[in-house]
């Protein structure tokens, strides 16, 4: 269980880290993809599935380009 807390805190992380990359990229007016966040939150979300990691939701182009108006 152990080995199971450690990856998700990296992979929770990494989520992190690409979302705030779409956010930044968005915030430019760049074009950005939501693709490497929800390929992680997949990750997340199997190692949920086998106890006690919490799932995360799957992110949207629009989740994104609305946090980066409510910020404005």
């Amino acid at each position: 269980m152990n080995s199971r807390v450690i990856r998700y805190k990296q992979l929770d992380q990494l989520r992190e880290s690409f979302i705030e990359e779409a956010l930044l990229l968005c915030k430019a007016g760049e074009t950005f993809s939501v693709g490497k966040i929800n390929v992680v939150t997949e990750q997340i979300n199997e190692l949920a599935r086998l106890g006690v990691i919490p799932t995360r939701k799957k992110v949207t182009k629009e989740m994104v380009i609305d946090f980066v108006n409510r910020s404005k």
